[in-house]
This record gives C-alpha cells, structure tokens and sequence, in this order.
C-alpha cells in the first residue's frame, strides 16, 4: 500500500510528529513531505495529514490538500498549544475533517500537545489583569507546560496510532470498516 505522509510545520512541531509516523510505515512504499503550497500531493492509497493548530483548525496548505484527495484513506495528525483538552482535540479534528470529502475512507486521528513561539507567552503576560488573573495564569501554566512537547510520549503515541491504522487496514483487507 502506497503511503504518503505529507504535513505542515510552523516551529518543528508536526514535523517531528510526521518523522515519527513515517518510521512507523512498513514497508519501502512511502513518503514524506511538508505541505510548501504545492498542488501535487503524491500518488498514495494510504494518506497520514499532518497539521498544527491555528484558532481551532489547520492551515491553507493542509486544507487544500485535504479538499484535493478523493477515494483515499486517510488519517489525521497534528499539535496544537492547549494540552489535555480532549473536548478540544475533538473539535479541532471536527473543523479539520469537515475538508475532507465523503468519497475519502477516514481511519482516525492523532493530536498532542505542541510547544508554542515566546511571543505566544508574551502576548498572554501583556493581557493579564486583576481580573482575569486567573484565567490568564492558567495559560501561562499551560505554555509553560507545553513547552516539553511534543516529547518521547507524544512521539510514541504517533507512533502507536500509525501502526493500529496499519493493523486495522490488515485485519479488514485494507478497509477500515
């Protein structure tokens, strides 16, 4: 089966995430490739979409790519900056699959935490007041957290998710069912 990872990364994030998916491929028929605006995505059966997060959803690049595949299988991947946020995680997947057309066999998705740029922090520091302290901190906290991320665990769980798609496409002869 013929497979394409293909992603887009802003600080390295989703990369690694991608590396770590593509050593997970068997076999000798696959790829890897960032997402640079290009129209020609790759001929693949299996597709692994790698994405970071911006306001709840992907990039341009990520989402044209997404609207362009038809009759494939597809797996989502991707980092975003809140951690442990599964009800966020959900939604973001949500917002990003809605690109995908029906013809396209839809086998899950992958998301973890993702460290974000210092300016991020920075811009969370000049917007805290006494009244939204609280708030503000657990932001801050939050940042602080993620900047550890995506680590060995994140990558791990990439991973994991590669090879259960691969052993769900095995188990029901290459349908996810």
């Amino acid at each position: 089966m013929k497979t394409q990872v293909l992603y887009k990364s802003r600080t390295g994030n989703t990369e690694k995430l991608a590396q770590a998916i593509f050593e997970a491929v068997p076999g000798m028929d696959k790829d890897i490739r960032s997402l640079d605006g290009q129209q020609d995505y790759g001929t693949g059966d299996l597709y692994f979409i790698g994405f970071w997060t911006d306001r709840g959803t992907a990039s341009t690049e990520v989402l044209d790519c997404l609207e362009s595949l038809q009759g494939k299988k597809v797996a989502l991947f991707g980092t975003c900056g809140m951690g442990e946020s599964p009800d966020y995680y959900k939604k973001i997947v949500g917002n990003v699959r809605a690109f995908l057309d029906a013809d396209n066999e839809y086998l899950g998705a992958y998301l973890c935490q993702g460290k974000m740029p210092m300016a991020v922090r920075e811009k969370y520091a000049a917007m805290r007041t006494s009244k939204n302290a609280g708030q503000i901190d657990a932001m801050i906290q939050n940042f602080d957290r993620a900047l550890l991320h995506p680590d060995a665990k994140d990558l791990e769980g990439a991973r994991a998710f590669a090879a259960r798609i691969y052993q769900l496409l095995e188990r029901n002869g290459g349908r996810a069912l």
